[in-house]
């Protein structure tokens, strides 16, 4: 065996040897983006918890609207909720707007939304 033939045979010997750890490697999950850890989506959470308690501390009308819904189960709330927010579309844009950054979150962190009916 020639000294050329036994650098080639280590090579692809060494080549297979590394694919062979390569491919396990390129199939595992991608790390997580940034920024998405659980500490991450309760510091956003809380963002938009507290804007959403100024938004209804500001608007008395619709805090009254949503604290008259106490008790209601949640397949009775649809309809009065949906019908508010048609009658209110304006009120129904800034809370989507509150509710933004928590949608974001949960889409770059690959989380998607929860269910809204």
């Amino acid at each position: 065996m020639t000294m050329l033939t036994r650098v080639v045979g280590a090579a692809v010997a060494t080549g297979s040897l590394a694919l062979g750890f390569a491919a396990p490697a390129l199939a595992d999950d991608p790390p997580p983006p940034p920024n998405c850890t659980a500490a991450d989506l309760a510091g956003v959470a809380t963002g938009v918890s507290a804007a959403m308690s100024v938004y209804l501390f500001t608007h008395p009308d619709v805090n009254n609207f949503f604290t008259d819904l106490r008790g209601t189960s949640r397949e009775e709330l649809r309809g009065p909720v949906k019908d508010y927010m048609d009658a209110n579309p304006q009120v129904y844009d800034e809370l989507q707007g509150i509710r933004q950054p928590l949608r974001d979150f949960r889409e770059r962190c690959g989380m998607g939304m929860p269910s809204e009916g």
